[in-house]
């Protein structure tokens, strides 16, 4: 990856528009799957998603493995496909970008703060 894919995002795009081309291969109840895998592990992401990559290539990886040995899609994620999520993205005491965000604001309000007082 050169720093211009980087900073434009294209990279991102590329493997995303791979990772979809994969995920349409697969049967109707993994396809859901994969859709509330991505609608739980976003919060977990930075700004640009790019910390989510790895963790998405592994859990579709899991979901086509899993569907090429005929297994059931309840059986390989279980029934709280958000704890899954959870436990991928680090635990229930990962932090999410809103998180991150407010103890930023909180540091930068602390900062002015600290110079209005003196």
């Amino acid at each position: 990856m050169n720093f211009w894919e980087k900073v434009t995002g294209s990279d991102l795009t590329r493997e995303w528009t791979a990772f979809e081309a994969r995920a349409e291969a697969l049967p109707d109840d993994y396809r859901a799957a994969w859709g509330q895998i991505i609608a739980h592990l976003v919060p977990y992401g930075d700004f640009t998603g790019r910390n989510l990559m790895p963790i998405l290539d592994a859990a579709l990886g899991l979901l086509e493995g899993a569907a090429a040995d005929g297994q059931s899609v309840h059986d390989v994620l279980g029934e709280n496909i958000q704890g899954f999520c959870t436990a991928l993205a680090g635990g229930a005491g990962a932090r999410t970008y809103r998180d991150r965000w407010r103890e930023q604001l909180n540091r930068n309000v602390a900062t002015k703060l600290s110079r209005l007082g003196g």
